[in-house]
């Protein structure tokens, strides 16, 4: 991963001048790579600045380039998006808060961009990249706690249509629940045998909190996946890991004939209250949505893709 994020740092920057004509058009350029200064050697300190200033020279105001459907400020869309890709890798390095500190100074860049040129599509691009990579339910890279800064600057970006920006302050909003580091929202929750219980009343080093549906294939996954973890059995036997299974809609009846299939040593139980839905306790846009949580109920992963959540299932010590 170092290597990968050495060799991205070492690239050289693309020419400043305009794109050159080619037969009335204009040919793309390659994407314009940001040098780490060459006097921060260690680690650590490079790719903080590298999350920083990635998109540095992208979106210099003082050199435009020609933008269509398919060229964004000079650049070809698929390269721009694989450099977006590269950017959350590094981002990923980085860490959350100078993940945060990027987005939000991107954010201001591509404004700045729109603000010289209205004619560009910087700011349409790179703000629709990164809705669709942070914030879509279905993406792997989903990350609620680095769109929180982006899409704040799109509820009242002067660049955003005035009737829209009010979805984007309720998104913000939602992205503020439960983030990583805070104490989970605590809720009731009833178990299939009519007995009460609390999230803050399951003691457990860890929580593994589990919002599903009765047939529902992408959590059937996730339960047989848990399920063939040597690791999970192991630590929800030793009381190290509880996995709280809940149902948050109302068709109890069909809850109660998939009982069969949840795991008997789970926590499996439905909101009574139906205070997760309606009160957005939990922004569960989509089922399944899984959270890791502490002793202490803190959050340590919010909406966690599965893989990234078997991942530390696997590696934890």
């Amino acid at each position: 991963m170092y290597k990968a994020a050495v060799a991205m740092i070492a690239a050289v920057a693309a020419a400043v001048s305009c794109g050159p004509r080619d037969n009335g058009g204009f040919r793309p350029v390659p994407f314009p790579k940001t040098n780490v200064p060459a006097v921060l050697t260690e680690q650590s300190e490079a790719v903080s600045w590298l999350a920083e200033h990635y998109w540095d020279d992208f979106t210099d105001t003082s050199r435009l380039y020609f933008c269509d459907s398919s060229i964004v400020n000079g650049v070809r869309v698929p390269e721009v998006e694989q450099e977006y890709a590269n950017y959350l890798a590094v981002l990923e390095m980085a860490g959350p808060q100078a993940a945060a500190k990027s987005l939000e100074r991107l954010f201001l860049r591509i404004s700045d961009v729109e603000r010289k040129d209205t004619s560009s599509n910087v700011f349409e691009t790179i703000s629709g990249l990164t809705e669709r990579y942070l914030y879509d339910a279905n993406s792997p890279y989903r990350n609620e706690d680095w769109y929180l800064p982006f899409v704040k600057g799109l509820s009242r970006s002067e660049f955003v249509p005035e009737d829209k920006r009010p979805g984007y302050e309720y998104d913000a909003r939602m992205c503020a629940l439960n983030q990583v580091g805070t104490r989970a929202a605590d809720f009731r929750f009833r178990d299939s045998r009519g007995v009460n219980h609390t999230l803050y009343g399951v003691k457990a080093d860890y929580t593994i909190l589990f919002f599903s549906n009765p047939g529902c294939n992408a959590c059937k996954e996730i339960i047989d996946a848990l399920n063939s973890s040597g690791k999970a059995a192991a630590m929800i036997s030793s009381g190290r890991l509880a996995v709280l299974n809940i149902y948050i809609d109302s068709d109890l009846h069909e809850w109660r004939k998939y009982m069969p299939v949840y795991p008997d040593n789970w926590y499996n139980g439905y909101d009574p209250d139906y205070v997760i839905r309606t009160d957005v306790l939990y922004n569960v846009r989509a089922i399944p949505s899984l959270y890791l949580l502490d002793g202490d109920k803190t959050v340590l992963m919010k909406d966690a893709p599965r893989e990234r959540l078997l991942f530390w299932l696997e590696n934890v010590s």
